[in-house]
């Protein structure tokens, strides 16, 4: 069972992210507000739960938060700040969306920068620890793979309606053949600095 709460009493949102490991399309980031006590069975880590379920929270998180915001940084502005700080200044884009300000804030990972004068908590795994983080790993994965089978419509060639832009075999030969479309990252962070993809 997920927890309700990092600090009893207290008004927070959790932050996730979705997208950061894609090749191509925006990162989207997701601030969740929930009611004190909420619950719910299928609540998860999004990346543990089928598309179906997580449809399925999305429509329940999105009706029975008190404040919920998705916010995603495009392509473009990935390659210029890179992905890490992308996936902050999503974060950051949502909370200041939301309709209520939070009082701390419970960021999915080991860091987060903002410039927000609220303090926050970061949970290494925290998606698979608090009902909040859970809720906006939901939301962001929900919303970002929407947006990825509208671009999949107009670039087939790709498998983003399967791959939703991660690095799969199949993609990395679309692109080898096809070349990059516009939504494409120019580059991605690996594992020792930033590495040219095209």
């Amino acid at each position: 069972m997920l927890k309700s709460f990092f600090r009893a009493g207290v008004v927070e949102a959790g932050c996730d992210e979705a997208g950061r490991g894609c090749l191509a399309g925006s990162v989207f980031a997701a601030a969740v507000v929930l009611p004190a006590g909420f619950g719910h069975p299928l609540l998860n880590d999004s990346k543990q739960m089928t598309a179906r379920r997580r449809e399925t929270l999305r429509g329940v998180i999105e009706r029975e938060a008190l404040a919920w915001a998705v916010e995603s940084v495009s392509a473009e502005r990935i390659d210029e700040i890179n992905i890490l700080n992308a996936s902050f200044e999503a974060m950051n884009l949502a909370v200041v969306r939301l309709g209520v300000v939070p009082e701390s804030l419970l960021i999915d990972g080991n860091g987060f920068r903002t410039k927000l004068d609220i303090p926050y908590e970061c949970v290494v795994g925290g998606d698979g620890i608090y009902a909040s983080i859970a809720a906006a790993s939901v939301l962001a994965k929900t919303h970002r793979d929407e947006y990825m089978d509208r671009l999949a419509a107009d670039h087939p060639e790709y498998g983003w309606l399967q791959n939703k832009g991660y690095p799969t075999k199949q993609h990395r030969e679309a692109i080898a053949l096809h070349g990059p479309t516009p939504h494409h990252r120019k580059s991605f962070r690996g594992g020792a600095g930033q590495q040219t993809l095209f």
